[in-house]
């Protein structure tokens, strides 16, 4: 059965911190494209307090999840559990876009790991429902490791590879607006520092 929480509590913290990935989901307002992205990497994700929760938000393929937050707000990050003890755990809020020059970066980065060479902004969630459900139906599998090839390739950009990642993700695929044309490029040696 499905159970409503008032807070995330230190025994859905504890699940949080067990699962090597998450689900984030997001859509714009009117029409367009439903948004569903996976996340993985441990030291990515932290719960900030019993309603607040915040991820980095690494350069990919698209800007879906930024654009969305810019227009709407709308965010759900699942877990879900591949181990023996099924669960699904659902966190419904209201998310914004910090971007590396804002003047609560330096403090929001120290919640996570500093190997991230290609951090394009940290997402905060407010959190308003917390639900979890059964996840009967969703396999058990055995965690190999971690995939490192997203840090390598962009531990590989140049500055002007950047510059140029920071174009191709200015829009979403329905157009809306995601990164600015001055929204700062990560530096190599300074992955979550703040930019000056």
């Amino acid at each position: 059965m499905a159970k409503l929480y008032d807070r995330i509590d230190d025994r859905l913290r504890a699940f949080i911190a067990e699962q090597p990935m998450f689900f984030v989901a997001t859509a714009p307002s009117a029409g367009g494209h439903v948004n569903v992205s996976p996340k993985g990497y441990t030291d990515t994700f932290t719960v900030l307090d019993d309603h607040t929760i915040a991820y980095l938000e690494l350069y990919g393929s698209g800007a879906e999840t930024i654009a969305h937050l810019r227009e709407n707000g709308r965010i759900t990050v699942m877990f879900c559990s591949f181990g023996r003890s099924p669960k699904i755990l659902r966190l419904y809020g209201m998310g914004r876009v910090v971007r590396p020059d804002a003047p609560e970066w330096r403090a929001l980065a120290g919640h996570f790991g500093p190997d991230h060479p290609g951090v394009r902004s940290i997402i905060v969630i407010d959190v308003t429902r917390v639900a979890d459900s059964c996840g009967y139906a969703v396999p058990m599998m055995d965690l190999v490791g971690e995939r490192h090839l997203l840090d390598d390739q962009h531990g590989r950009r140049t500055a002007e590879q950047w510059a140029a990642r920071v174009q191709v993700n200015a829009r979403s695929i329905d157009g809306l607006p995601a990164l600015d044309p001055d929204h700062p490029a990560p530096r190599s040696g300074e992955h979550l520092q703040a930019t000056p």
